[in-house]
């Protein structure tokens, strides 16, 4: 599973840093998934290897600007570069009517269908690689975060149960493997009742603006990595110079190694933290305060970071968004572009 953040800014964009924007890969290399969309997202997309057309969903965390603005844009982007199947957007509710409306002023008509899911009735939604739940949380207006979870960790079929139950072997057999139910004799058969899963399945928590990270608690629950906006540090809080619904980093960090998280990634930082030390406030304040508070792998998001969560639960860096990643893809993948010569 890899991630590659697409924006890091907190409100309003930098020089350095493009607001909230967050692209989760599957490791099948023909899919990937859309976490927030602040304006500008279909332009930082031009610099990855992730295309419109490998897009599988979209999931919004809450309805301010600067985590859905680009959204009509990418749709639009979407159609025009004839984009034929249908997107499920998660989201709040009011998002559909805001998309609609927009799209119908704008006469952008969509060769493809929306599929819209209101997060506040969201118990689960799930396809064949994640299954992926939402967590209300706490900030100026309804905000959620998502918990993704591999939905088939290298399984193997359980053939004593297909022997026990007369499947006979073949194309059959090959259906339930690759994660498809099947009809038999006037019955279904799941594919997830004759799985083996060797390995405990990754687990990413994204959490959208929030400032009470301990309402991410039960998620945290066998994740190996927790994303979560650090807007700002205590010593900003506690002067009174910092808006509410947001946390610091003390807060995330003291939070992550409460819940014994192995893996953290802090992003969504405040514009008045710069990337060159000595120039005002900087950004290596943020890391300062989080490791005050937690001894895990802590990592400072930056845009066109591009992580990798490997089977064994460890995060590491790849070098280059766009040429290792297509590498590794498998040839005419539908999400993967090659790399710029």
């Amino acid at each position: 599973m890899d991630l590659i953040f697409l924006g890091t800014s907190s409100g309003t964009p930098t020089r350095a840093r493009n607001v909230s924007g967050l692209g989760l890969l599957e490791d099948s290399g023909k899919g990937w998934y859309l976490v927030d969309c602040g304006e500008g997202t279909q332009h930082q997309l031009l610099r990855t290897p992730l295309t419109l057309h490998g897009l599988r969903a979209i999931f919004i965390t809450h309805v301010h600007g600067d985590h859905c603005y680009g959204l009509p844009g990418l749709l639009a982007s979407a159609g025009m570069a004839r984009r034929e199947q249908p997107l499920e957007i998660i989201a709040p509710a009011a998002i559909e009517g805001w998309v609609r409306a927009t799209l119908e002023m704008s006469q952008s008509g969509l060769p493809y269908e929306l599929h819209f899911h209101a997060v506040e009735n969201l118990h689960a939604w799930r396809n064949a690689q994640v299954q992926v739940e939402a967590t209300a949380l706490s900030h100026r207006v309804p905000s959620w975060g998502y918990r993704f979870t591999e939905a088939r960790p290298d399984p193997r079929l359980d053939v004593e149960r297909l022997d026990r139950d007369g499947i006979p072997r073949g194309p059959l057999w090959g259906a339930l493997m690759h994660g498809n139910d099947v009809e038999l004799a006037g019955r279904t058969l799941r594919s997830e009742d004759y799985l083996l899963l060797t390995r405990a399945p990754r687990r990413i928590v994204v959490g959208g603006d929030n400032d009470r990270p301990e309402l991410l608690r039960d998620a945290c629950q066998g994740a190996q990595l927790l994303i979560h906006e650090a807007t700002y540090t205590q010593t900003i809080a506690e002067a009174g110079k910092a808006e509410f619904g947001h946390s610091t980093a003390a807060q995330v960090a003291a939070f992550a190694a409460d819940v014994g998280a192995p893996n953290l990634v802090l992003t969504h930082f405040s514009a008045r933290y710069q990337n060159s030390p000595g120039r005002g406030h900087s950004i290596e304040d943020i890391r300062t305060e989080a490791t005050r508070h937690y001894d895990g792998q802590l990592i400072l998001a930056e845009d066109l970071l591009h992580l990798r969560l490997d089977k064994t639960g460890q995060v590491q860096r790849v070098d280059r968004v766009a040429g290792s990643h297509a590498r590794s893809s498998a040839p005419g993948s539908a999400s993967l572009k090659p790399p710029p010569a």
